[in-house]
């Protein structure tokens, strides 16, 4: 039975605020991991930011960091978020708690230590809760084929009710969540 569930869908479709309405309606000190949030000057996206379930915060990326690594206008601090992001994947799957990942996307993907943190919580024993892109990606699309695990669409007319199934599924993966 399949222990994992990722939510994907289009960009803008609600799931980083699903993950946050499940792990806001679980019992405190339950769940590690991060979701990331969009950073704003002046009304205009400018990069993302990791926030971890623990109350730390990195810079995914933004358009005035320098690196090596890009998405569209974007650079990504692979470094900042592997000491955060992947940081707080690592302390969850030690504490045997439920693994939150919002997202596996591009930008996390330059990460080899989040690639293998993602590997790692798909064969842990405890749920994992991830949002994954909806476009395709050939690392993306790999983990997508897995059998144990469930995909779920989020979409703007089924986003209100996710969090409750969400939760419900959670609760039949640990009973004591």
């Amino acid at each position: 039975m399949p222990h994992n569930l990722l939510l994907t869908g289009l960009p803008g479709c609600g799931k980083t605020t699903v993950v946050e309405k499940v792990v806001a309606a679980l019992p405190s000190d339950t769940a590690g991991g991060f979701v990331t949030h969009e950073l704003r000057e002046g009304g205009r996206r400018v990069g993302f930011e990791v926030h971890t379930l623990d109350g730390r915060h990195a810079t995914l990326a933004h358009v005035s960091i320098r690196s090596r690594h890009r998405v569209g206008r974007y650079r990504v601090d692979v470094r900042a978020f592997e000491e955060v992001g992947v940081r707080a994947l690592e302390e969850a799957l030690a504490a045997r708690r439920l693994i939150v990942i919002d997202e596996i996307g591009k930008m996390e993907l330059f990460s080899e230590h989040f690639r293998q943190a993602v590997l790692n919580a798909l064969d842990a024993a405890q749920p994992m809760l991830a949002t994954i892109t909806y476009r395709p990606h050939p690392w993306c699309d790999r983990i997508k084929a897995r059998e144990d695990l469930e995909i779920w669409t989020v979409t703007r007319s089924n986003r209100d009710v996710l969090p409750d199934r969400v939760l419900d599924w959670l609760r039949g993966q640990a009973p004591t969540l």
